[in-house]
């Protein structure tokens, strides 16, 4: 038994009266001690449940952030013009619509802004479809790059995939509480917002709850992250939904830390308010498949929608208009196609 994470367990567990917030450094300290094994099953599992239930803070997401920079992966600055994309994505998938990411990436790609993205298998709690399927079903296995490898793949293509079991497989035991927890614990808010990449970067992630995004800004403030973007998006993603209002928050500039809120109604852009179900995964690849070779659908619009944001948030263009507009052509031109095709050649 570990004295000092009995400590932090102490100070998280006592309650709606007398609980207490971890500091930044002791919420280092706690993530490394789970993730090293220095504390013992019992303490862990409580730890999770506890936080869980008090709610974490912003400087409490940071110091996890602290513990993954100085225990996890990173992949190494690229040439580039554009700070790396690092999209943050529920590690547990999706269980109701169908996820656009891959295709987004591929497209940012395919224009020179660098993209990474990060995940595992079938996780808990949803245990939902993961990215690194939908990848493989695209003909790109990142499960059995070592990191050596998938810096290449980045350096070539501009996409890189940090895949957790390969990568940092320290992670591995807490999937396991999880899962026998049946809840998320904090450490899946911070995932988020995690950014494995040594260079500059622009921190995407997705939210659902309101409190969540006032997490990530003061987290990302005290990590010294000067561009970011939060999505209410589809399951908790990155994605914008076509069903409702998108709200977004984007840090203005870099040298200030105001926050600029967007909302982004998709009827005003000649969207149908409809996002695509979830079928099973050869569905979706398949529908993928047609989306690259350029033809209409319902996928389409969804690739498109969320591709045009992402081109003028990016700074590749000026504004939504002519970032859909650039979403089409590329798209319909081959070039998307094209990007996989050279993934596909670079990971094989």
């Amino acid at each position: 038994m570990s004295n000092i994470f009995r400590e932090f367990l102490q100070k998280v567990g006592g309650g709606s009266h007398t609980s207490e917030n971890l500091t930044r450094i002791e919420a280092a300290t706690a993530t490394k001690m789970m993730l090293l094994g220095e504390a013992t099953p019992a303490q862990i599992g409580a730890f999770l449940i506890a936080h869980r239930i008090k709610r974490p803070t912003g400087e409490e997401l940071a110091g996890m952030l602290d513990a993954y920079d100085e225990l996890g992966p990173k992949l190494q600055p690229i040439a580039s013009e554009r700070p790396a994309i690092a999209l943050g994505i529920p590690y547990d998938g999706r269980t109701r619509t169908a996820p656009i990411s891959p295709v987004t990436a591929l497209l940012l790609a395919a224009v020179g802004q660098p993209v990474i993205m990060h995940g595992g298998d079938r996780l808990p709690t949803k245990y939902g479809l993961p990215l690194i399927d939908i990848w493989q079903g695209l003909g790109v296995d990142w499960t059995t790059l070592p990191l050596a490898k998938t810096q290449k793949v980045f350096e070539q293509t501009g996409i890189g995939f940090i895949y957790l079991p390969q990568h940092f497989p320290l992670t591995t035991s807490i999937w396991e509480y999880r899962d026998q927890l049946g809840k998320r614990p904090p450490l899946a808010t911070m995932e988020l917002i995690w950014c494995p990449y040594a260079g500059d970067a622009h921190v995407i992630a997705g939210f659902v709850h309101p409190p969540t995004e006032g997490m990530f800004k003061i987290a990302l403030g005290l990590r010294g992250v000067k561009k970011f973007t939060l999505v209410k998006g589809l399951e908790g993603s990155c994605d914008l939904p076509r069903d409702r209002t998108a709200i977004i928050s984007l840090s203005s500039s870099v040298a200030s830390q105001e926050v600029e809120r967007l909302h982004l109604v998709p009827r005003d852009y000649g969207f149908t308010t409809k996002n695509v179900p979830l079928g099973t995964t050869e569905e979706l690849v398949a529908d993928i498949k047609e989306v690259l070779a350029g033809k209409p659908g319902e996928l389409m619009q969804t690739a498109l929608w969320n591709g045009g944001f992402y081109l003028w948030r990016s700074g590749i263009c000026p504004d939504m208009p002519e970032g859909l507009a650039k979403a089409e052509e590329l798209l319909t031109n081959g070039v998307v196609e094209a990007k996989l095709q050279e993934l596909c050649q670079s990971v094989n």
